[in-house]
């Protein structure tokens, strides 16, 4: 299910990650492709779809600049084509297609294109930027692909020094593949 937009015109900022039964978020394309199947791909295009940007920290950008630029296809070609920001103190240039370095303090920055018009903006995984936009309190829609593996070794979606925010479920039903599970959040502000 996909939520509609805010009802105050606002762009909000969705974040959408494969987890494991045990909580593990990292390495997901060595654990969660046999589960990803057509009915996932389709689904995550229409999601990406609603979206007109994508952000994502230094390690996303790594993969997925390596991964996307020479992928064809529905899916890669509108991910190629779309704006991306990639919020890094280190990195200094990105070679993929559309992709804008962001230094600097990134609640604020993520807050400023929030602010900013146009569709909804996406976050895939959740790594360090990932927990630090969700610890700040920016992302408003929280989706968690649950593969039914445990995984032995990884980085788990929570560590120690989160923010405790809390979220109400919106949907929760069975992925687009079999063994998949997805939940939907929307963030809690009190």
């Amino acid at each position: 299910m996909t939520l509609d937009s805010s009802s105050d015109g606002a762009r909000r900022l969705r974040q959408s990650l494969l987890v494991s039964l045990n909580g593990v978020t990292s390495e997901p394309l060595s654990w969660a492709g046999p589960y990803f199947g057509p009915g996932s791909a389709a689904a995550s295009l229409s999601t990406l779809q609603a979206c007109d940007a994508l952000l994502m920290g230094r390690g996303t950008y790594e993969i997925f600049s390596r991964q996307w630029p020479a992928a064809s296809g529905e899916y890669a070609d509108h991910l190629n084509a779309m704006p991306k920001y990639v919020f890094s103190s280190t990195l200094t240039e990105a070679g993929w297609t559309n992709t804008v370095v962001v230094p600097g303090d990134v609640a604020e920055a993520v807050s400023e294109l929030k602010g900013s018009p146009g569709k909804d903006l996406m976050i895939y995984g959740h790594g360090r930027f990932g927990q630090t936009v969700t610890d700040a309190g920016l992302v408003d829609e929280l989706t968690l692909m649950v593969v039914p593996v445990f995984v032995d070794d990884g980085v788990p979606m929570y560590r120690p020094g989160g923010s405790g925010q809390a979220w109400d479920l919106v949907s929760a039903g069975p992925g687009q593949d079999p063994g998949l599970a997805t939940l939907t959040y929307r963030s809690r502000r009190g």
